[in-house]
């Protein structure tokens, strides 16, 4: 872990200040980061079902990703890190908010997990020549600057056959209304200002800036329920959604099919 400012086109330095700013709050599930602690457990499954389906990797027991080396990017407090890595992950979690960092290891010192916390962009790590057998991008590529240009260098920390799995929200009027105007200013469930409309990413934007080297094997749209506060999978891809590509290069040998459009 270096304590080095990260400097990188993707940065946006406005995102990492307020991100900076809340970084105490992290592991307070009551507090402005609930919606992550009650999404990750959802998403979690996600990842767990679909890395074991596009990898072949199908471990039993209580730590079914044994064995696979992943990245968890905009890793945050290690809310997502933590969860991954005790299901047998070993898990490299990258942020470009020092204080992100530090909280997330001094909770994962704590929690006795071993977990690769470095302050560090997807740029600069892509730029030393590291893989994964898979890269998250977990409701992140909706917080960058220049998303064709980030995406590219995260498409090349991902191994060839490896898997990158994405999660964000559409760039559509009706996300505008549910995920800015109703959970920021009318709901308060997260402080204001978190999202900008223009950043807001659609899944072609997502298809495309990652290239040929890229299939898509699955997409779905998550909705959560205002009343309990619970994710559910959804056909409707527009406000949230969650898509998954592997990597096509030196795959000889692997199946290959339509993408998914529903289901698990």
């Amino acid at each position: 872990m270096t304590s080095n400012p990260v400097s990188a086109t993707s940065v946006d330095p406005d995102e990492v200040a307020y991100y900076e700013r809340l970084a105490d709050r992290w592991w307070d599930s009551d507090g402005p980061f609930w919606p992550l602690h009650r999404l990750n457990g959802f998403r979690v499954g996600y990842i767990r079902e679909r890395l074991g389906s596009a990898l072949g990797h199908h471990e039993a027991g209580t730590q079914p990703l044994a064995g696979l080396r992943l990245l968890d990017i905009g890793c945050g407090g290690g809310i997502l890190s933590e969860s991954l890595a005790r299901l047998g992950a070993e898990v490299v979690g990258i942020d470009v908010a020092p204080k992100n960092i530090r909280v997330a290891s001094l909770h994962a010192e704590r929690a006795g997990l071993a977990i690769d916390y470095r302050l560090v962009s997807a740029e600069e790590l892509a730029a030393s020549g590291a893989t994964f057998d898979a890269v998250l991008n977990m409701e992140v590529i909706e917080h960058v600057e220049g998303l064709s240009g980030f995406l590219a260098s995260c498409g090349r920390l991902v191994r060839p056959g490896g898997v990158m799995v994405v999660a964000t929200i559409n760039r559509t009027p009706l996300a505008y209304l549910m995920a800015i105007l109703g959970a920021e200013r009318i709901l308060r469930w997260l402080p204001v200002g978190t999202h900008h409309y223009r950043k807001l990413v659609r899944p072609a934007e997502v298809v495309d800036g990652l290239g040929t080297d890229f299939e898509e094997r699955h997409r779905i749209g998550v909705r959560v329920n205002p009343f309990d506060r619970s994710f559910y999978y959804t056909r409707l891809l527009s406000v949230n959604y969650m898509m998954l590509f592997q990597k096509t290069a030196a795959m000889s040998g692997m199946a290959t099919g339509v993408t998914e459009n529903v289901g698990i």
